[in-house]
């Protein structure tokens, strides 16, 4: 990316932070316009990941707004939704790559060093120039998350499964969800990039149903929201109160087709039962 685009994707970036307000959706935006595939409503559904998943201080909310980015685009790409599947989730672990190398962390709570569920951190990271800069690391991070989504959407497909499953598109499926939703979060599978971290598949279920408060009209943003609180309180109570993908399954996945399997052979079907009905 030459130096004149680059500086214009890290201005646009800070005004559609600025704009949009939060990074989640901003990142979601960003390259949803970079390729072409405008998506408003799914893009207001994002805002509750913003914070590490609704203020959880998990992954960062660029990651997963870059990740159904790049998941929008794969649909768009390939058309068949098994191999756009795979390919997103080998293309969001290159973005998780990439973000890493920018802001040495993936997760929230790390980078702002702030407890999103304490109002004193809250005010504190407003307050002593931390929010500043978080702007500034998505202007500079933006160039190298389009350039990231590009390369990881051009990997060779050879060693993906005929049929690649993600869990987090299984949830979206058993919702009611078509294809192209299920590809958007597909590099939400086994934590995020089958990076271990926290469950995509309650990411997942919190989207779905923001997207149908959306389109209903009735949602509004907001630090504290009852539905979500019902999910994550679902979702605890059926993982005996472990965050993390990893610890949930007790494994660490190497390669979709490793992935793929863990889910066929019924790994996380309760689970995803769960949050498939909340």
């Amino acid at each position: 990316m030459n130096i004149i685009k680059t500086n214009t994707v890290k201005l646009r970036t800070k005004r559609t932070f600025l704009k949009q307000g939060t990074c989640s959706r901003t990142f979601f935006h960003i390259l949803n316009r970079e390729f072409g595939n405008p998506k408003p409503i799914e893009e207001n559904a994002i805002d509750p990941l913003a914070g590490g998943i609704v203020q959880q201080g998990y992954q960062c909310g660029m990651l997963w707004g870059a990740a159904m980015g790049v998941g929008t685009e794969s649909y768009r790409r390939f058309g068949n939704r098994d191999k756009a599947i795979g390919m997103s989730v080998l293309a969001t672990q290159h973005i998780l790559k990439s973000f890493i190398s920018k802001a040495k962390s993936d997760n929230c709570s790390e980078i702002t060093n702030t407890d999103w569920s304490r109002k004193f951190s809250i005010l504190k990271y407003l307050i002593t120039g931390k929010m500043v800069a978080c702007f500034k690391l998505a202007g500079k991070w933006a160039p190298d998350a389009i350039q990231a989504a590009n390369e990881g959407l051009s990997f060779d497909p050879t060693n993906l499964p005929d049929q690649s499953i993600s869990c987090a598109s299984e949830v979206v499926k058993r919702m009611g969800g078509s294809d192209e939703e299920m590809v958007m979060v597909a590099g939400f599978a086994g934590g995020f990039g089958l990076s271990g971290n926290a469950c995509g598949a309650l990411s997942v279920a919190i989207w779905m149903n923001t997207l149908a408060r959306v389109r209903a009209k009735t949602y509004k943003y907001s630090l504290s929201d009852t539905e979500f609180e019902r999910i994550i309180k679902s979702f605890y109570e059926t993982t005996d109160y472990k965050m993390e993908c990893r610890e949930i399954c007790g494994k660490h996945f190497h390669s979709v087709n490793e992935h793929t399997e863990f889910i066929k052979n019924g790994g996380c079907e309760k689970l995803i039962n769960v949050l498939s009905q909340s």
